[in-house]
């Protein structure tokens, strides 16, 4: 029990604020609504800056680091492309919002997502070593990678669903 308050108490309040954010994201997912854009693109903003974060603080500009992190996205989008194949979303033409089905995967993978990226890091906060080791920063940065491609290829095939609503309805889309 020592070592998880020493975690929790090491852990800084910017952490604890964004898992209470994701949270009631995953939440609010599981209810049908509207929404927009913008709010679609929020989570998968929020992993990208964090990783691209992660990466520049902790490996700077090195080429392989981010060729694995982006290596991690592309897989990571392209699975989550596939899966949602079946996705609709349709335009509210009297609000200008998109209506979307109640999601009930968003909050465990929220939460796994987060589980996974906060062990490494707590793994990199005790032993700064594991910087270079090349099996565990290619672990690292090929999983949260991944999981950052799954949010941003969520909303890839989010867009995509709403540009074949709209071009089906006769509607104007940016682009």
């Amino acid at each position: 029990m020592n070592m998880l308050q020493q975690l929790a108490s090491q852990t800084p309040i910017w952490v604890w604020l964004l898992l209470a954010f994701l949270v009631t994201r995953g939440i609010a997912a599981m209810k049908p609504a509207q929404t927009s854009p913008q709010k679609l693109a929020i989570v998968p903003g929020l992993f990208a800056v964090w990783g691209a974060w992660s990466i520049s603080h902790r490996f700077g500009a090195s080429l392989i680091a981010w060729s694995e992190w982006l290596a991690g996205i592309a897989t990571g989008a392209a699975l989550a492309w596939l899966l949602l194949s079946r996705l609709k979303l349709t335009l509210d033409r009297s609000t200008g919002k998109l209506w979307r089905s109640a999601d009930f995967s968003l909050l465990p993978l929220l939460l796994v997502t987060f589980l996974v990226k906060y062990a490494f890091e707590v793994a990199f906060a005790v032993s700064s070593t594991l910087t270079a080791s090349a099996g565990f920063s290619a672990a690292y940065l090929l999983l949260t990678g991944g999981f950052t491609g799954v949010f941003v290829g969520k909303y890839c095939r989010y867009l995509a669903s709403l540009r074949m609503d709209a071009a089906g309805k006769g509607l104007e889309t940016a682009g």
